[in-house]
């Protein structure tokens, strides 16, 4: 299935803390399985003489849509992958949801007269859709009609220690990037800096907007991990964008936020213990290779993540045989055009030619991605922990994998 037009057209475990073995997966039936042992001494050749005196820190995986291993080095090595770690993200919720799927925010009114807003991390979400819940609940609880009545309102959220990955710096928290992720957040929980206490800014932003549509309304923080009443009526909901600008959002745009909704949405869990677990045992029902793997957080943000080029290399080759490729593909930034490749090899034979993700935290620089051939695609993930200039290594290896003569 994964051919030049299609292309065109779009080990050890950490569970509960212990560290445990294994098995490996074999791939969904009738596709191509990553190799274990490299098949072009070529290019092998060149990716080394590339990375040099510096081959220690780097772990470079080459593959074709085969599955054959053309180059590796290091492919074992489990490393801090920064934002590839959003490749695994992506691709579970496109797996799990779908290409049409969208993040709701839903307003419920409950038996007793209160009302009830709920979310699911919708990154856009913002002043329009608060003034639109306000004045249904207004209007549905006596507001216009009843000047002066009081509007009870909950906000379903989650506990203020799962609003950030326990192994983010506290520094980080303060920024845009390292905002927390909350259900109902305006704005990605973002405006400058991050938004430290969400739901009170919510509560804030919507007794405002109440006032200046006449009415009055109580809010109070309730917990979203507590069910709905059985019969609690929808009101309204608000729709996310697509699962397209979604996906991009975290891959072209590497947005925090979007990244670590995606993967909670995914797992069908807001308890990052058991978001982990899952998506841990979906990439093992991909067959794939799993050796050193350590999922802490959803972006990448964390410096306790581990991953093998190898995984990531697999990943893509997978994601290319999937039903939703093109959309996985359709992501990702482009090589001196788009994202946060935007900047990158422009000028040079790759652009337009290599789409991928970064990964960027002080000593980390990763890219993966998918480069077009003359052979057809290529399955490139390159990981440095503490390179000099791996910018330029990183393109120098992408041009060698470009020459397809070396391993004909």
């Amino acid at each position: 299935m994964a051919s030049s037009l299609r292309w065109w057209l779009g080990g050890a475990l950490l569970l509960g803390g212990q560290a445990r073995a294994m098995p490996l997966s074999p791939p969904p039936l009738g596709l191509p399985q990553l190799q274990h042992q490299v098949s072009c001494p070529a290019l092998q050749t060149r990716v080394a003489a590339q990375v040099g005196a510096e081959a220690g820190v780097w772990s470079i995986s080459i593959a074709d849509s085969q599955g054959r291993l053309l180059a590796d080095l290091n492919g074992s090595i489990p490393r801090i992958p920064a934002s590839n770690q959003k490749l695994i993200s992506t691709a579970y919720a496109l797996d799990q949801l779908g290409p049409d799927h969208r993040l709701r925010s839903q307003l419920w009114r409950l038996a007793d007269g209160r009302f009830r807003l709920t979310g699911e991390g919708d990154p856009d979400l913002a002043l329009p859709q608060l003034q639109r819940f306000a004045k249904l609940a207004l209007g549905s609880g006596g507001g216009a009609s009843q000047p002066g009545a009081l509007v009870r309102l909950e906000v379903a959220e989650e506990p203020p220690q799962a609003w950030w990955p326990n192994g983010w710096d506290p520094s980080d928290r303060y920024y845009a990037y390292g905002a927390p992720i909350t259900r109902l957040a305006v704005t990605s929980n973002a405006i400058h800096d991050a938004v430290l206490n969400p739901p009170s800014r919510l509560q804030t932003l919507l007794q405002r907007t109440a006032t200046q549509q006449g009415g009055r309304l109580q809010v109070a923080l309730v917990s979203a991990r507590q069910p709905m009443p059985a019969d609690a009526v929808l009101l309204h909901e608000e729709a996310s964008a697509s699962m397209h600008k979604l996906l991009s959002l975290a891959n072209t745009e590497s947005h925090n936020f979007t990244s670590e909704v995606l993967l909670r949405q995914a797992s069908g869990s807001w308890d990052l213990t058991e978001v982990r677990r899952r998506a841990t045992l979906w990439l093992g029902e991909q067959g794939l290779p799993l050796q050193g793997l350590r999922l802490a957080d959803g972006s990448g943000l964390d410096r306790a993540n581990r991953l093998t080029s190898r995984l990531l290399a697999a990943l893509l080759l997978r994601m290319d045989h999937h039903p939703y490729g093109r959309h996985y593909l359709a992501s990702m930034a482009v090589a001196g055009e788009r994202g946060t490749l935007r900047r990158f090899y422009g000028g040079t034979p790759l652009q337009g030619r290599f789409v991928g993700k970064t990964g960027t935290i002080s000593g980390v620089r990763s890219i993966s991605g998918v480069l077009q051939t003359a052979d057809g695609p290529r399955y490139v993930s390159a990981i440095s922990n503490g390179a000099g200039d791996p910018n330029r290594t990183i393109g120098a290896v992408l041009l060698q994998v470009q020459n397809t003569d070396l391993c004909n």
